[in-house]
């Protein structure tokens, strides 16, 4: 019998382990077996969950943009009858996420894939925002250089206004400002646009207003990890 993926949501921020159902831990105590984005931050991760579990015991195999996740080594392990869980940096993993190609590599021979409940940057900032949450459309990261960026931002207006579609979409968080200042230089006024950073922590914060309103205040969202969501009016 093969094993099984386990898709392990972990925490938006540090001190928000309340957003996780208590049925994490005790699935992630039965995983000797884990793909990690970040292998700190899974170690601290586990730690947070249940201080019993023995961390060091663990096989914490890479899933990156600099290591891609061995694939070969995962099919063999499911194979063999031992299940895989993946953490991702942050929130659901396999979303934005490298995961992703694990879960297919499951899918290919057959494995079973268990997707847990768990916080979501993505759509709790849809929830939050008074966008349409019907029809909506995930862009993933914009180009990084500005002409491209500039005609990615008025694409995605442009989609909004025709389809009626939410935009959603996200930047490296030291990235954050530049990104709000060239969506304000590059949409119509009437243009809705919201922030949703922080998520789940202390500092929460989110707002949804014009452009015109947006370019009437000061702003700083630099280094803190935020959704960007936009919709044509």
């Amino acid at each position: 019998m093969y094993g099984k993926v386990y898709l392990v949501p972990t925490v938006l921020s540090a001190d928000a382990l309340f957003s996780l159902p208590a049925y994490i831990t005790d699935t992630v105590r039965t995983l000797r077996i884990f793909y990690v984005e970040n292998e700190r931050t899974a170690r601290r991760f586990l730690k947070a969950l249940d201080k019993r579990i023995d961390i060091d015991s663990l096989q914490l195999l890479p899933m990156n943009e600099h290591e891609p996740p061995d694939l070969a080594k995962a099919r063999q392990l499911l194979q063999e009858g031992h299940s895989i869980g993946i953490i991702s940096e942050a929130g659901c993993p396999a979303v934005a996420d490298p995961g992703q190609l694990v879960v297919k590599t499951a899918h290919s021979i057959g494995a079973t894939v268990i997707p847990m409940v768990g916080p979501n940057s993505m759509l709790l900032a849809l929830m939050a925002s008074g966008m349409n949450g019907q029809h909506f459309q995930f862009a993933g990261y914009l180009p990084v250089k500005p002409p491209e960026r500039a005609k990615a931002i008025r694409e995605l207006e442009a989609a909004s206004a025709r389809k009626g579609q939410t935009q959603i979409f996200i930047e490296a968080p030291y990235r954050n400002n530049q990104l709000l200042k060239d969506i304000l230089a590059n949409c119509k006024p009437s243009t809705q646009v919201c922030v949703a950073a922080d998520l789940t922590a202390p500092t929460e914060y989110i707002r949804t207003q014009s452009v015109a309103q947006w370019g009437k205040q000061a702003f700083d969202l630099h280094k803190r990890p935020a959704i960007f969501l936009l919709a044509a009016e």
